[in-house]
Parts: C-alpha cells; sequence; structure tokens
C-alpha cells in the first residue's frame, strides 16, 4: 500500500524548495547548472513511480511518472471531468454530483497507482476545494474512502507552484508566468531559477468566467477592472507571458494546427502576443458548434473554450508582453519539482532527459560521454546555450541504431520532434532533430525536413549539420568504442578538414571514413579533407 503523505503546515514552504521557491534577492546569481552525461545517473533503476493526483475546479487527473527526478516521464495520465467548480459561486458549495464524482475518481486513482507499484503518492486540490464550505468535508471523504491525503492550496501556493513548473519545465525562463485553471487565474514572475516575491489569484477560472459570459455584465469590463485593480506593476510588459492550463494549451493545439506547425508539441510553441490575441478574437466569434470542429479543440473542452480564448486576449491587452510560449508544465510539476533536493534541481531538464532515454538504449553507455570531450573543440566558440544542445545531441546519438539503416534518419528526426522532452522551445527541437538527421547520413533535400528547416537560421542550419555529420564520423571511425575515439582528433581548419588518429588505434585510411569525412567537410564548407597520423605522446 501507499504510504499517505505528510503535508506541511497551512503558512509554511517546503524547507526543499529554498530559495528558488521563496523569492530573488537582488543581484544575486544563479547557480551554474551542471552540463554533463553520467551513464551511472542515466540508468539508475533504485526509483520508484511517483504519482500526484491534482483535484482541481473543472476536473481530477492522476499523473503517474517514472520517477521523482528532474525529468519525469509520465508513465500514466487519466482525468475525470468532475466539474466542483460548477454553480459555486451561487451556493457556495460544492455540488453532491460533483463530490460523488470526485471521491469516486480519486478511488480509482489509488487503484491505480497501488496497481503500478507507486511508492508515493500526493494529492492537492485548488479554488474549488479552497472556496467550498463543504471543502473540508471533501477532503475528509476522500481520505476515509481512498486513504488519499489532500493538500488544500492556498492561492499564493497554486501560484508559485504554477510558476515553479515553468522553471522546471524551460531553460533558465524569465517572464510572467499566468495559470488558467477551472476555478481560477494565477500570475507569478519566473525569474530563472526561483520564483519573484509577488503573486496574484484571480477568480477567472473557465468555469466563473463561462457563467460571467452568459450573465447581464458585461465580462470583458469585469475581467479588465480585476486585472487593473490587482495586477502587480512589475507583471507589465515583461518579454514573455508563459501560458498554463488546459484551455490555454488547447488553443494552441488549434493554432498549430491550422498554422502547420512543423513541431507537433505545445510544449515551447510560441508566437508573437499580437498574434495570440488575434487568434483568441477568432475563437470568441465562433459559435459553439464551429469550435468543436477545430482541429485540437475536443467537444468537452470546446464548452470552456470561449472563456479561454476571452480571459488570454484580456491578460495579454493589460500586460502588454512580447511574445506568449505555452506550457506543458505547471502546478503538478512544480510541486514535484519542489520536492527535489538544491543539486538535482540544478541539473539541466533537457540533458537529463536526453540522457536517462539515450544512454540506457544506446549500444554502448559510455560512447556518449565520449562524444561529449571529442566535439569540445569543434566550434571556436560556444554560448552555454549551445554546449547543452550539443551534448544532449551525443547523448540522443544511438537513438535509432536499431531501425533499418534506410529510416534511421527520418525516424530519429520524427522522435526527436515528437518525444516529451522539457527544457527546450521548437526551434531547440528542430535544431537537435536536423542534427539527428545528418548524424545517419540523411539527405537535406529530404521532403520532411522542410518545416523543421524553417524554425533555423542559416547559421543554426549549418551548425546542426556539421554537429551531425561530426558524430557520423565519429561512430564509423571507432565502431562506438570509447577507446578507439580516445586516440582521435578532429579539427576543422579555413581549408581543411583533418582527422588525426594514432597508431595505436591500428584505423586505416578507410573509404567508408574518408566518405563520411567528406560529408562533414562539405557542411563546414571546406575543400579538403584528410586522415593522418597523431603524435603518440611521450
Amino acid at each position: 500500500m501507499i504510504p499517505r503523505t505528510q503535508f506541511w503546515g497551512d503558512t509554511s514552504f517546503p524547507a526543499a524548495i529554498g530559495e528558488c521557491f521563496m523569492g530573488t534577492s537582488t543581484g544575486k546569481a544563479a547557480v551554474h547548472r551542471p552540463l554533463d552525461l553520467d551513464p551511472k545517473r542515466a540508468g539508475r533503476l533504485d526509483r520508484a513511480h511517483y504519482g500526484i493526483i491534482d483535484i482541481g475546479s473543472n476536473s481530477v487527473r492522476l499523473v503517474v511518472y517514472d520517477q521523482l527526478g528532474r525529468a519525469p516521464l509520465p508513465r500514466f495520465n487519466e482525468k475525470s471531468l468532475c466539474r466542483l467548480g460548477e454553480g459555486l459561486a451561487q451556493t457556495g458549495l460544492i455540488a453532491v454530483e460533483g463530490f460523488r464524482r470526485t471521491v469516486e475518481a480519486v478511488r480509482r486513482f489509488r487503484a491505480v497507482a497501488d496497481a503500478m507499484g507507486v511508492a508515493r503518492l500526493d494529492a492537492t486540490a485548488t479554488e474549488a476545494v479552497r472556496r467550498a464550505e463543504n471543502g473540508k468535508d471533501l477532503v475528509e471523504a476522500i481520505r476515509a474512502e481512498a486513504g488519499v491525503d489532500v493538500r488544500i492550496l492556498s492561492g499564493a501556493e497554486e501560484a508559485r507552484f504554477a510558476a515553479l513548473g515553468v522553471i522546471s519545465g524551460f531553460h533558465r525562463p524569465v517572464g510572467i508566468v499566468g495559470d488558467m485553471g477551472g476555478g481560477s487565474l494565477e500570475l507569478a514572475a519566473a525569474e530563472d531559477d526561483r520564483v519573484g516575491e509577488d503573486w496574484v489569484s484571480f477568480p477567472l477560472g473557465a468555469l466563473p468566467v463561462e457563467a460571467l459570459m452568459q450573465g447581464p455584465d458585461n465580462a470583458k469590463r469585469r475581467i479588465d477592472a480585476l486585472l487593473k485593480d490587482k495586477t502587480p506593476a512589475s507583471f507589465l510588459k515583461q518579454p514573455i507571458f508563459f501560458a498554463v492550463g488546459g484551455g490555454w494549451r488547447t488553443l494552441a493545439k488549434a493554432h498549430m494546427a491550422l498554422n502547420a506547425a512543423p513541431v507537433p508539441v505545445v510544449h515551447g510553441y510560441r508566437i508573437p502576443a499580437s498574434e495570440a490575441r488575434a487568434f483568441a478574437k477568432t475563437l470568441l466569434r465562433l459559435p459553439p458548434a464551429r469550435m468543436a470542429e477545430l482541429p485540437g479543440i475536443s467537444r468537452r473542452r470546446a464548452r470552456t473554450m470561449p472563456a479561454a480564448a476571452l480571459v488570454l486576449d484580456r491578460v495579454l491587452k493589460y500586460l502588454a508582453p512580447g511574445e506568449v510560449v505555452f506550457s506543458a508544465l505547471g502546478l503538478r510539476e512544480g510541486w514535484l519539482y519542489s520536492q527535489l533536493d538544491a543539486e538535482e534541481r540544478y541539473l539541466d531538464p533537457l540533458v537529463e532527459g536526453a540522457q536517462l532515454i539515450g544512454l540506457p538504449g544506446s549500444r554502448v553507455s559510455d560512447f556518449p560521454p565520449a562524444l561529449v570531450a571529442w566535439t569540445e573543440g569543434l566550434f571556436a566558440e560556444e554560448s552555454p546555450a549551445e554546449k547543452r544542445l550539443r551534448v544532449t545531441l551525443c547523448a540522443l546519438s544511438d537513438l535509432g541504431w536499431r531501425d533499418h539503416p534506410d529510416i534511421r534518419a527520418e525516424e530519429s528526426h520524427r522522435r526527436v520532434l515528437q518525444f516529451p522532452f522539457i527544457g527546450l522551445d521548437h526551434a531547440e527541437r528542430a535544431f537537435l532533430a536536423i542534427a539527428l538527421h545528418a548524424r545517419h547520413a540523411g539527405r537535406f533535400d529530404a521532403p520532411y525536413l522542410a518545416g523543421a528547416l524553417k524554425l533555423l537560421s542559416p547559421a543554426e542550419r549549418r551548425r546542426a549539420e556539421i554537429l551531425g555529420r561530426a558524430l557520423l564520423v565519429a561512430y564509423r571511425l571507432s565502431g562506438g568504442t570509447p577507446a578507439v575515439l580516445a586516440n582521435s582528433r578532429l579539427s576543422i581548419g579555413s581549408n581543411r578538414l583533418r582527422l588525426e588518429v594514432s597508431r595505436s588505434a591500428r584505423v586505416p585510411d578507410s573509404e567508408a571514413v574518408s566518405e563520411r569525412l567528406s560529408l562533414l567537410a562539405s557542411a563546414a564548407g571546406v575543400k579538403f579533407s584528410e586522415i593522418t597520423e597523431l603524435a603518440e605522446e611521450g
């Protein structure tokens, strides 16, 4: 049986969260994030599955992750539409039907978690349970019938956990996080590795806004007045607004489908705020039947989409950010992230996720780390953001070795475009996908590359091709063995590409290596390539 979780007091925050939760101090530099590949860390099997039940105002959801770690992968995800917040504004109570369905949903989720061997199961509740007069009665019923302790989050905690979810899911994000759920809207600031001091919670969730839109009052005017009255001045005109919540993710899916976005993943989808507002207004003009016909919008979600669109339009108008970035991670992931110790929180989520997938499945798990060292000097100048992509690419470099040679390039490209990695945006996905295509000797006139290539500048495309072709050389040269690779060195000059190999490595000037070296030379824009003997040291 899963032990009941012991929660902390109503007014305190978990000590494990530390400064990343409690806010930033002026001028304090962010802690450095290590960028390394560690086969032992990637292959650890000592961590049990972790589950969290999120009792929202509209739905109740269970997510079971492979582990409580920096780059958790969902193993199971299911929700029940209980609509706890329906009618709450009028009665102050959770309706009998919603109460019953929620208890039954948690009982089922507990049974599923037990069957999956989940070692720890946490549960949180938000606006509807927080506001309802019988909210604590629901918590007691869940404890009695399902054996699950539920933590009722305050508005401050809800805002900050949502911001922590964005911090956990992006590379050093800076901007305002908006989390619109079924019952409320929370705003907080993401400041690189911590949450800002200011926060605000509005009664602007999908259900109350839906009711507001059906009433005699002007919903737009009411929303604008609330935003103007309560929003901290520091939230205005920030460069990025991070949109969190099911309604806004659905809006992003529809926009992506209608605009043929090359990366079919909501997380990291980025559009100008003006474009997001224009699309929200388009949705508001559609009749319900037409709304449900749009790609990416289910019939069940279509009901609350006008409310989501209206709130997004008004929030963007008032905050005036430059761009909107949609996040698949929010309160649940922020809660999970807060349970990690400081050392693990500062691991890079993209690198960790890539090595958890790439290293255990590669032919030689020590080879990707060797590739990181071998490609270290490939570019004269490399920013930390560029390095993390190079390290990630090395971790994923053997992803397609089980595929047939004829489809390795295409399949590896498609996997990276769709895999649930975190810590990256769409352009970075495109970079990795193009580079992996090149690593498997893929042709650059392949039609399926067109979408990803549009997201890259010419310089980024060239860098991705060079990295991919360099890895292709490394695998052919060494047979995927670190010992042979360590006895070689690759250098790119202004007009010559040189591969130096030591005599002890016993690698001849083979045709197979030479052909791949020629591909790399072409990518680097140099005319000549050669294989020479590396002078023995000592």
